[in-house]
């Protein structure tokens, strides 16, 4: 059954995220939206894409006239804009949230860029929902020299985000991945936007495949959810699904859609992280429809309505798999069965 909502998005960054002279050249932002409106499923097409706000897809600096040509680029396809990653990394001129005086202004000065480009484009009217993405920019190792004190940095920091996203009227969203310091672990997480305490302006990005390692205890063994000769039992790694969203729910205010094979994998610049396997991989671990409504209903199994799109995130595929229609004829796929399934009008 078709839904008018969620909206399904893709997301651009695949073609920029875990690219670069140690890896695979990157793919053009017009390439990645010629791509997302080529695909089809069953009449179905992508209403729109996330977007990564740095270089070679688009200056973080960029000027009005830029912004611009970059919502014509989209409405050109039929395509929307959703949620924007701000670039807040040392390598992309942030910095740690939990750094010194300079590297946390840093950080808020690349926050402060992606919500002026996010408030933009919902001004030029290509942008109705979304937020706007953040992590720690941290490493774990770092961070587990003075959790305690390092935490109370990052909750610092993300509080002053929040203040620069509300001046915008943007709301943050902070990514769970176990590569970063503070937000590497379920409860560590919750510990963080309990600490923040800006539950309007700072929230929880869920991504699937992400989350997963949360339930397996990687980089934080004390918090894992299934027990050490979890075989992947259906039922246990429902119960441990229910288990993590019951906690991270009431604070998710973006979703990703993805595959994961319980493995990791970094390339590039980008630190070893949840690994996004393609929706059909056979190793795949996750019945995405199904696990998807974990997060997209509550506990009583309504629908929690909270985001209007959701998206596809798929990073480090090889270019020859990205570069491929049926790719993304089959992503698209998964992303109309969620919809199916959780979807309303």
């Amino acid at each position: 059954m078709s839904h008018k909502f969620p909206k399904l998005h893709n997301a651009a960054w695949p073609g920029v995220v875990g690219k670069g002279p140690d890896s695979e050249p990157p793919i053009d932002l017009d390439e990645m939206l010629d791509l997302t409106a080529a695909a089809e499923c069953a009449g179905q097409k992508f209403d729109g894409f996330d977007l990564f706000l740095f270089a070679p897809h688009i200056n973080i600096d960029a000027s009005d006239d830029e912004l611009k040509q970059l919502a014509e680029k989209a409405q050109s396809r039929n395509l929307e804009i959703g949620s924007v990653v701000a670039p807040v990394w040392p390598p992309t001129d942030g910095g740690p949230a939990m750094g010194d005086e300079k590297e946390r202004e840093q950080f808020l000065t690349q926050v402060r860029k992606g919500c002026r480009i996010a408030q933009k484009l919902r001004e030029l009217g290509v942008r109705t929902h979304g937020v706007v993405r953040i992590d720690s920019a941290s490493g774990v190792e770092p961070w587990s020299q003075d959790p305690e004190g390092n935490t109370k940095l990052i909750a610092d920091t993300f509080r002053q985000a929040g203040d620069i996203a509300a001046d915008h009227g943007e709301r943050l969203a902070a990514e769970g991945e176990i590569c970063w310091g503070g937000m590497h672990s379920w409860r560590e997480m919750i510990k963080l936007l309990e600490q923040v305490d800006r539950p309007q302006q700072v929230g929880f990005q869920a991504d699937m495949a992400h989350t997963l390692l949360y339930i397996l205890g990687y980089n934080a063994p004390e918090d894992r959810i299934v027990p050490q000769d979890f075989d992947w039992d259906p039922g246990e790694l429902d119960q441990a699904l229910a288990t993590l969203t019951a906690a991270l729910r009431p604070w998710t205010i973006d979703f990703h859609v993805a595959q994961n094979d319980a493995t990791v994998k970094g390339s590039g610049s980008h630190d070893r992280t949840g690994r996004h396997c393609l929706p059909n991989d056979p190793n795949g671990k996750l019945d995405i429809p199904k696990h998807a409504g974990h997060w997209l209903r509550d506990a009583n199994g309504e629908l929690t309505k909270v985001f209007d799109h959701i998206c596809w995130d798929g990073c480090m595929f090889s270019n020859e798999v990205m570069r491929t229609p049926q790719t993304w004829n089959d992503i698209l796929a998964a992303m109309v069965s969620v919809r199916d399934a959780h979807g309303w009008d």
